[in-house]
């Protein structure tokens, strides 16, 4: 994994592929993502030097501009796949799990999860009909959670297969980076979303192209969308 797409340095990335046209100084992420100003300007200073951002790069008048937006996350594609995450499989003959699922979430009170692949896209797009639920739950306490989960919904591990699938992710500071809400269930981003199925070997990259066409039209790119439960 190259040192712009690890793990806390996509926690910038995310920020600025969120906001586009904003000029950015250090100090910025420092304040607003909590990322150190020495890891932050190593982070733009790889950025510049491949052509990402433009602005000035030094004196008390330096500032960056994202730049290429578009080619930036597909040079990510190049080095992300959602394999790279640990991934759980279970199995329950429950049809109607994932309201189920979110009723847990619902009476413990938390928000450690959110829905990817087909199962997260389809809030969007309803594209691919599945009977397989992604999610990720948070890592710092996804073993508590998990069993909680399972022995609640009385779901069955399985060495492979199934059609729950439980995620520890890869990226465990920012996979949750802009957390959004559609009828009620938390969704990792947009941009999370176009990253984990463009690799997906069923049906993914096709789901990644018409989720990026449908945001394209609706003006919202990969920027989140927050909407009422």
């Amino acid at each position: 994994m190259k040192p712009i797409f690890s793990d806390k340095a996509t926690l910038i990335l995310r920020q600025m592929l969120q906001s586009p046209g904003r000029e950015w100084v250090v100090r910025d992420f420092e304040r607003e993502l909590g990322v150190g100003r020495g890891w932050a300007a190593k982070v733009l200073a790889l950025l510049r030097g491949k052509g990402y951002l433009k602005g000035e790069a030094r004196g008390r008048a330096a500032f960056a501009v994202l730049r290429n937006g578009d080619d930036l996350i597909q040079e990510w594609t190049r080095y992300y796949d959602f394999a790279l995450n640990r991934t759980h499989a279970y199995y329950t003959a429950d049809s109607n799990i994932l309201p189920k699922i979110k009723r847990f979430f619902t009476q413990s009170k938390t928000d450690a999860y959110a829905l990817t692949l087909h199962t997260g896209a389809n809030l969007i797009t309803n594209f691919v009909r599945t009977p397989n639920v992604y999610l990720y739950l948070h890592p710092e306490n996804f073993k508590r959670i998990s069993l909680e989960l399972r022995q609640t919904l009385d779901l069955k591990e399985l060495r492979q297969g199934g059609n729950v699938h439980l995620i520890e992710p890869y990226y465990k500071k920012s996979v949750f980076f802009g957390l959004q809400k559609i009828k009620g269930y938390p969704l990792v981003s947009n941009l999370q979303l176009y990253l984990d199925l463009y690799h997906f070997p069923e049906r993914g990259r096709e789901h990644a192209d018409y989720l990026k066409r449908i945001l394209t039209k609706k003006g919202e790119s990969f920027a989140p969308k927050i909407e009422a439960a």
